[in-house]
């Protein structure tokens, strides 16, 4: 058995993370929280950027194919389409 070690630390948010996920080019990292907002990092050195403010508790996140767009789904069974440039 293989024993891991961490990377990165990616801090910001100030609740519980719901959500967490690779873009399809393995570039950037995007986090969905309870605190409403939704960021994205660079996943080779953690720097956050983007912040995005939805209306309600992020439960999913999903980059489309081209890594272009992000969808947010969260409370009151919202889903949300975002630029991710």
């Amino acid at each position: 058995v293989g024993s891991g070690h961490e990377m990165l630390t990616l801090q910001g948010h100030t609740s519980n993370v719901r959500a967490v996920l690779f873009s399809p080019d393995g570039k950037r990292i995007v986090t969905g929280s309870h605190d409403c907002t939704v960021r994205m990092w660079d996943a080779a050195n953690g720097r956050e950027s983007l912040l995005l403010a939805h209306s309600g508790a992020i439960y999913t996140v999903a980059f489309s194919p081209d890594s272009r767009h992000i969808a947010t789904g969260g409370m009151g069974g919202l889903v949300q389409i975002w630029s991710a440039d």
